[in-house]
């Protein structure tokens, strides 16, 4: 197994160290090699520094706390437009039945996972949150409506070690051919 993917844990409590701006590019560098669907690319993403707006952001994701230790947010946001090319106005929430944001909330997840595993590459520890409703991330950073926030990854230096949790058995989760 590569060593990022057999390394990386999900951290809560950082150091209070700054991510190298050269570090930071290779994260971000590592979602832009991404693949998505017919070559959309349809994420986007806003850092944020700012303590600030790290209150906003981690009041929004249901107050967790601990979020406001990592020197750095990645909000990724997708944008539905690289598959909806009318001017139609779009409003994207947690009930939207669009199809297209499936797909596109598909693709950023796989961005996102490449920058989690490129985190771990460089020394560097994250932690992937969502437990926020689209208005008040869309008020926060001003995003439009046609766009969806589908993460906010927390980033810095660890300042814990975490074993891995327990996984299932590979056989669990395996079948062969159909379902039964």
């Amino acid at each position: 197994m590569i060593s990022s993917i057999e390394n990386r844990r999900s951290v809560r409590t950082y150091l209070n160290k700054d991510v190298e701006e050269e570090k930071l590019l290779e994260i971000l560098k590592s979602a832009q090699a991404a693949p998505s669907g017919s070559n959309t690319q349809p994420w986007n993403f806003i850092l944020v520094k700012s303590e600030e707006k790290k209150e906003e952001i981690t009041k929004a994701d249901y107050n967790q706390v601990w979020m406001k230790s990592a020197p750095i947010f990645i909000v990724c946001v997708a944008d539905i437009r690289c598959r909806i090319k009318s001017e139609e106005e779009i409003v994207l929430d947690e009930n939207t039945t669009l199809p297209e944001l499936k797909m596109i909330i598909r693709d950023c997840a796989i961005a996102i996972e490449h920058m989690l595993l490129e985190a771990e590459e460089q020394g560097l520890s994250s932690c992937w949150t969502g437990w926020y409703e689209q208005e008040s991330m869309r008020e926060i950073l001003h995003i439009p409506s046609d766009k969806y926030v589908c993460g906010v990854i927390t980033l810095g230096y660890s300042e814990e070690i975490n074993p891995m949790r327990p996984r299932r058995d590979l056989k669990e989760m395996i079948r062969y051919e159909t379902w039964e």
